[in-house]
């Protein structure tokens, strides 16, 4: 406001007062702030300017998009408590391991006096099943015609691990490492995948 009111002069040639300069500088505050408002009530009274054509609605891009189930953490611990009681009931120790449609570890559980290698091991075997939507036991039996399988990293071909499958696709599987023989790992493994459907 300084530079409106700095060379203004009275008739009589002297600088203005300081009142007269305060109520320049309202006069500039009014006329900013009717400025201000006629461009806001401008704004609000005019139309909406049309969407482009170009914009596709939100239905179309929907197109574009898919969902997948996905286990829950509730249902994943379920499983795993499921399998790792039936073990328990045949005085085995085991480690249990759930993961999720994607091979990402949801639930894991090594029972008391559990191998240390059954832990990783119960992950591969849960990995590799939900990876081929097939129990362990059945993908072994691929290794005649395609040995380089067990080459792909994350994997472990032994028995012991159980697809869990919604609407014909795997969206989990359980894995189950620490038995003396992988028929059992896996049947504590399918007892899992049955306690999700109780």
């Amino acid at each position: 406001m300084s530079r409106f009111t700095a060379h203004r002069s009275t008739r009589d040639g002297s600088r203005p007062g300081s009142r007269a300069r305060l109520l320049a500088g309202g006069v500039a505050v009014v006329a900013l702030g009717a400025g201000v408002l006629g461009t806001v009530s401008a704004n609000a009274d005019a139309p909406a300017a049309p969407r482009p054509a170009s914009a596709a609605p939100a239905d179309a891009a929907s197109r574009n998009l898919t969902s997948t189930p996905h286990l829950t953490t509730a249902a994943a611990t379920r499983a795993a408590q499921a399998a790792l009681d039936a073990a328990v009931r045949d005085h085995q120790k085991v480690s249990v391991a759930v993961v999720d449609r994607d091979g990402r570890t949801l639930v894991t559980l090594r029972g008391d006096g559990a191998g240390p290698q059954s832990y990783d091991a119960a992950a591969k075997k849960a990995f590799t099943a939900v990876s081929w939507n097939a129990p362990t036991s059945e993908l072994v039996k691929r290794l005649d015609g395609a040995p380089t399988l067990k080459d792909i990293p994350g994997t472990l071909f032994l028995a012991g691990g159980a697809p869990v499958a919604a609407k014909g696709a795997p969206v989990a599987a359980v894995g189950v490492a620490g038995a003396p023989s992988g028929d059992q790992d896996e049947r504590y493994a399918q007892a899992g995948v049955a306690a999700l459907g109780r």
